[in-house]
């Protein structure tokens, strides 16, 4: 841990700012706490960050409170927030306490060569110095836009003019930082087959030993409730932030056909980039959530409503009539559709069940409490530590599961299609095509994926899958047998 770092945090309902060395426009603001909130239109959530002298500084925080932040998701904020802490440390530590303000290009490129260079720095990949590069670039551009300082010191190039694009002034948005990683492009997919999914679902989050065993002394309280999770998430492709959003609003039960999907729709308040969408899942896995919600998650419900835990609630919204998911915060008489609620709003969201309030989550906790993307993550690092510790060389974290979904789902999609084509004439062939459509394009709906090129990748790996097949097939035997004679060496 950095003791002289700059530090993320996030705004509450009565915002919390750090004791001592606080500037003196920000120390008027503690007065009448929440009312700032509401005149700066802050939102609970919103990421600021504090300096290593513990100040706020009010100018640089503005960048959090911008339109283009606010229209981003939550944890694009804080990831943008993250990386703009990480620069402007290493100008505290590294660069004899610089402030944000008094940055050039030569602090820039110091910063490129330790992070990516140096021996003793962390040598990051290429995609993840791209990412940090976007994030500090958006901040120094908007603090130049607002007149806070007259030049960025992330160094700029022209782009590439597009295709038949006329040639004009160059601006600022049709520059790019000039120290983006050219390694940066190239996209490993990993993901597992299903046999090895089941495998490590099987030893890691299940606790069973290679022969499908329980294991003695594994503690299998929430093995079937975490295996549910993997298996819904391995089989609709929801990213991890978007399944953890999820209500019992979103997934209700109905009994699905003997091998038939049901689907429901993710709203865009919880879909990364706004990408609302229909998600079906199979009957068989809908089944197992049922089974969770019957049993595992009922009983955490009731042992919460025992304790009161849900009466300690400060300022829930509540789903006073289930079957309309209108919800209205405690305190406030308007009411907002369910559908409209982000994630963390949603942690928050409670509705009236059959013994008294409980929440509207779907994947709840030991104490009946809603879980955190971060429990989740925990979740599957203990599961791959089982492995590791049963000799399993498997691990798999939960963007894996949502490739291995898009590996798997293009691949059966794509054989199927071809062979629907195979034995059609010409015309049969394009109207087949413009009824169901290109494979590609369906898997890249389903993930939310805003353009094909993004699910190309996915494509990829099926051409890298054909290689070593085709490579599985040429003979070992490439050395000539010791009794062959060369004649043509003789004639020589």
């Amino acid at each position: 841990m950095i003791v002289n770092a700059w530090r993320v945090r996030a705004t509450v309902e009565e915002f919390d700012l750090p004791p001592g060395g606080v500037p003196f426009e920000a120390r008027l603001l503690t007065e009448d706490r929440a009312e700032w909130l509401r005149d700066v239109g802050l939102k609970v959530g919103t990421p600021f960050l504090v300096s290593p002298t513990f100040e706020y500084d009010v100018v640089l925080n503005r960048f959090f409170q911008s339109p283009m932040m606010r229209m981003r998701a939550v944890n694009t904020q804080f990831g943008y927030a993250r990386d703009v802490a990480a620069f402007l440390t290493f100008l505290w530590v590294a660069r004899r306490r610089k402030g944000w303000r008094d940055a050039v290009e030569e602090d820039h490129l110091a910063y490129l060569m330790w992070r990516r260079r140096d021996d003793d720095g962390p040598r990051i990949a290429g995609t993840t110095w791209n990412r940090e590069v976007a994030g500090v670039d958006a901040f120094y551009r908007w603090a130049v836009r607002a007149g806070h300082m007259p030049t960025s010191p992330i160094p700029q190039v022209a782009r590439r003019p597009r295709v038949g694009a006329q040639l004009s002034r160059r601006t600022a948005d049709e520059q790019r930082p000039a120290t983006y990683a050219r390694d940066g492009g190239a996209v490993r997919v990993q993901w597992l087959p299903p046999v090895s999914y089941r495998m490590w679902r099987e030893v890691g989050v299940r606790g069973f030993d290679e022969a499908g065993l329980p294991r003695p002394g594994f503690r299998a309280r929430w093995a079937a409730r975490n295996a549910t999770f993997c298996d819904l998430m391995v089989r609709i492709g929801l990213r991890l932030g978007e399944q953890c959003a999820l209500t019992v609003f979103e997934v209700p039960w109905r009994e699905p056909e003997l091998g038939a999907y049901v689907r429901f729709w993710l709203p865009q308040s919880v879909a990364k980039g706004g990408s609302a969408r229909w998600v079906y899942v199979p009957g068989s896995v809908l089944r197992d959530v049922e089974d969770y919600r019957r049993w595992d998650r009922a009983e955490v419900v009731a042992q919460a409503q025992a304790a009161g835990r849900y009466e300690q609630w400060r300022r829930p919204w509540v789903v006073e009539d289930p079957g309309r998911s209108w919800a209205r915060r405690v305190g406030s008489a308007s009411r907002v559709k369910v559908g409209h609620l982000g994630a963390r709003e949603r942690r928050l969201l409670l509705m009236e069940g059959p013994n008294g309030l409980e929440p509207a989550m779907l994947w709840l906790g030991e104490g009946g409490q809603p879980l955190s993307v971060s429990a989740w993550k925990e979740m599957f690092a203990a599961s791959n530590r089982r492995c590791r510790a049963a000799g399993v060389r498997l691990a798999c974290h939960a963007h894996m599961l949502r490739h291995t979904f898009a590996v798997v789902t293009l691949e059966q999609l794509q054989r199927g299609h071809l062979a629907a084509l195979a034995d059609q004439q010409p015309r049969q062939r394009e109207h087949y095509t413009r009824v169901f459509g290109d494979p590609l394009d369906w898997v890249r709906r389903r993930l939310g994926h805003r353009s094909v090129v993004t699910t190309l990748v996915y494509l990829h790996t099926l051409a890298e899958l054909e290689m070593e097949t085709r490579m599985a097939l040429v003979p070992d035997g490439w050395d000539l047998p010791a009794d062959v004679v060369d004649e043509t060496a003789d004639a020589a």
